[in-house]
């Protein structure tokens, strides 16, 4: 077996300083429970903040200090985000303490690539959730815990395979790494046992009668002596998630900013289910009026749907910018809670050296998408095809939601052919009479050459809009074509025109 445990030694402190502004992070932020310094950034422990101050004496030292409260829950949901990246690459995963990951990964090297392709991947699909992730790897599961809790750098060596070599390793590491080491702490550094390696010299009936079993079985566990079952965990049938503003949010912008934390562990989750978004919905909390007059909607809802299911961060976040920018705010908003319901199974598109009909289909779908974001449904509109021979009335436009999206239209070189289309996509709004000499038609007093044709249409004598006539397409002296025809029923007046251009090709 190959364990390998990622731990988030600042899970808390992050998962509070997601939403908050780069500019905050930068200054002193600090995290209380029961009024005591959790945990601190950088800048907080320059100025001397150290985990268990007092509220007061942190202020004391750093007078800018920012304060966050602690809560398990909001901790709880980034390390289900961690999880659901976690699943992407094992079905084997689960959680050892509050901020440990821990996946088997044994059966799954040879698809990914060995060992080392696995965790350089696991370290990039990591990224976007924003936690300093410490990575490690073992024969056994609380090993890999306790050494990920220990150092970063702990990936490769004999220790990864061979248990002799990781017991050794662990014999160095210090015993506050175990959870009863940590309750008897100053115990045991009194007695002069810092390293898990000075327990293994006293007599196990004497460290059980002081400290508990439960610090030898840790022990155990960790070196491969004693069973350790675990439970694995799986991604939910639904992506619900809620985030907290650590500032209300007065414009879109800031509402883009918190739901940028959202977006990556939708994406996460996406890729646990090996399944691609379809639709979301994004729920933005309102800060209740102070008026009694005033009536605002506890929460707005903005439903973003794609033209093609994706699992890409930036197209999501470009997407919901796009929709934000449209969004007026009935009031500051306070939380921001993400929904999706609606995904498919389908692999991911194989990236591609050179661009093919796939790709340029896929960029032709996220165009619509985004025009569709900017300017609203109902705005973008694509033809939609109607049984009827007659060219005005053989399509009609509608929204690109309303049906399957047409594709971008073929080029020549596409088709092995220098006439892609019979019929051309661009129709005159009325069709334009043409001069004719001789039979023929001419345009722009030059005469045109009749490549194809005719196609004939004989039909409409039941709504009083006949049309009978010969579709020709023509060829310019400079090289245009144009689709042309020709009236077939007699007409009374000898000057009536009897050609007439109705489309461009190109």
């Amino acid at each position: 077996m190959l364990w390998v445990a990622v731990h988030l030694p600042d899970l808390s402190l992050e998962a509070w300083m997601a939403t908050l502004p780069d500019e905050q992070r930068a200054g002193p932020l600090a995290l209380l429970a029961d009024h005591q310094v959790q945990a601190g950034n950088a800048a907080a422990a320059a100025a001397g903040v150290q985990p268990g101050l007092k509220r007061a004496t942190a202020l004391a030292l750093a007078p800018a200090l920012q304060f966050g409260q602690a809560d398990a829950a909001r901790d709880a949901q980034a390390l289900q985000a961690v999880v659901h990246a976690a699943l992407a690459f094992t079905p084997a995963v689960t959680v050892d303490g509050a901020a440990t990951v821990l996946l088997e990964v044994a059966a799954s090297l040879r698809y990914f690539g060995g060992p080392d392709a696995l965790l350089a991947r696991l370290r990039r699909a990591l990224q976007p959730l924003g936690h300093r992730v410490q990575v490690a790897t073992a024969p056994t599961a609380l090993g890999a815990a306790l050494l990920a809790r220990w150092r970063d750098d702990l990936t490769a060596g004999p220790h990864r395979h061979d248990l002799a070599a990781l017991q050794q390793l662990l014999d160095a590491a210090p015993v506050w790494l175990l959870g009863p080491g940590r309750e008897h702490w100053e115990a045991l550094q009194g007695m002069g046992l810092r390293q898990l390696g000075d327990l293994r010299h006293l007599p196990r009936a004497g460290l059980a009668r002081r400290f508990g079993e439960d610090l030898l079985d840790d022990l155990d566990r960790a070196r491969g002596l004693r069973p350790d079952p675990r439970t694995w965990l799986a991604a939910p049938e639904r992506f619900d998630a809620r985030v907290e503003l650590a500032m209300r949010a007065d414009h879109a912008e800031q509402v883009l900013h918190g739901a940028a934390v959202l977006l990556a562990r939708l994406v996460a989750w996406a890729q646990a289910r090996h399944a691609r978004v379809q639709a979301f919905v994004v729920l933005m909390q309102h800060e209740p009026r102070h008026r009694a007059e005033a009536v605002t909607p506890p929460a707005t809802a903005l439903r973003i749907e794609l033209a093609e299911p994706a699992a890409d961060i930036a197209h999501l976040q470009a997407l919901l910018r796009e929709r934000l920018a449209r969004v007026q705010l009935a009031a500051p908003t306070l939380a921001l809670r993400l929904q999706c319901h609606e995904v498919v199974r389908q692999p991911p598109p194989n990236a591609e050296l050179f661009p093919t009909r796939q790709s340029e289909q896929l960029g032709w779908l996220r165009l619509l998408e985004r025009l569709r974001a900017r300017l609203g449904d109902e705005q973008v509109l694509q033809l939609q095809t109607v049984a009827d021979h007659r060219p005005e009335r053989a399509s009609r436009a509608v929204p690109v939601g309303s049906g399957p999206v047409a594709a971008p239209p073929p080029t020549a070189a596409a088709t092995g052919s220098d006439l892609p289309w019979s019929r051309p996509a661009w129709l005159l709004p009325e069709p334009q009479p043409l001069a004719d000499r001789q039979a023929m038609p001419w345009f722009e007093g030059r005469p045109l050459q009749l490549l194809a044709g005719p196609e004939r249409i004989e039909t409409g004598w039941w709504d009083g809009g006949l049309a009978t006539r010969d579709y020709f397409i023509a060829q310019t002296a400079d090289g245009a074509l144009l689709w042309v025809y020709r009236a077939r029923l007699p007409v009374a007046d000898e000057d009536q025109p009897l050609w007439f251009v109705q489309g461009w090709f190109g």
